[in-house]
């Protein structure tokens, strides 16, 4: 017996991060198809291009938001 996987795929706009150098970036309301079951986002190259010449040519920024950061291995058990 084969078991049929069946995935759904939905466009939406989600939130790119990436950690460049130790500087975290953020880039918001990047299309993407996202898995309804898992939550995995796809990107088409079109889109995956502009984020690269976004990041590498440090386009105007829109804002600045502030991140908490906490380190796993200090916190208590």
């Amino acid at each position: 017996m084969t078991a049929k996987w069946q995935e759904t795929l939905v466009e939406k706009q989600v939130t790119y991060t990436l950690n460049l150098n130790g500087q975290v970036i953020v880039i918001e309301n990047v299309p993407a198809c996202v898995n309804e079951e898992t939550g995995e986002q796809f990107f088409f190259p079109s889109t995956v291009e502009r984020l690269q010449k976004t990041i590498l040519e440090q386009a105007e920024l829109d804002h600045f938001v502030q991140v908490p950061v906490y380190n796993y291995s200090s916190s208590a058990a």
